[in-house]
This record gives C-alpha cells, structure tokens and sequence, in this order.
C-alpha cells in the first residue's frame, strides 16, 4: 500500500467517513467534520502507523489529506 492509501485508510478509520470524501484536498476539520479531538488522535495514528513523532508545530500544518501525504512522505524520506 502507498503512503498516499494508507493516509487515506487511517483519515476513514478515525473520522469514521466515507472512502470517497476522503479526497487530498479535504480539510479535516471543513470538509470531513472534525474536532480538535479527532485530529489529535489523527496525528497519533499516523505517528502510529508510519512509526514517527509529528512535533506539535508540525502537527498543527496537517490540515488537509494532502498535507499529512506530504508530511509522512518528507518524514520518510
């Protein structure tokens, strides 16, 4: 599975939406109805998953599917 599907996999699993809302330019919070809580614990299943640490700073920029890609992707490296 690419980064991008298991980014996809982890924002369904925890915003409990549907595969096809979950485009790259959906906002979590505008577009998909989190909370505060909800993309808290986004951030903690994707450090999970790609076996990271997302410094709160950084944490705060992930916003969009597509900026956790581009996150995880960089983090990777």
């Amino acid at each position: 599975m690419s980064i991008e599907e298991r980014v996809k996999k982890i924002v369904i699993e925890q915003l409990g939406v549907k595969e096809e809302e979950v485009v790259n330019t959906a906002s979590f919070v505008d577009d998909l109805g989190a909370d505060s809580l909800d993309t808290v614990e986004l951030v903690m299943a994707l450090e999970e998953e790609f076996d990271t640490e997302i410094p709160d700073e950084e944490a705060e920029k992930i916003t969009t599917v597509q900026s956790a890609i581009d996150y995880v992707t960089s983090a990777q490296g």
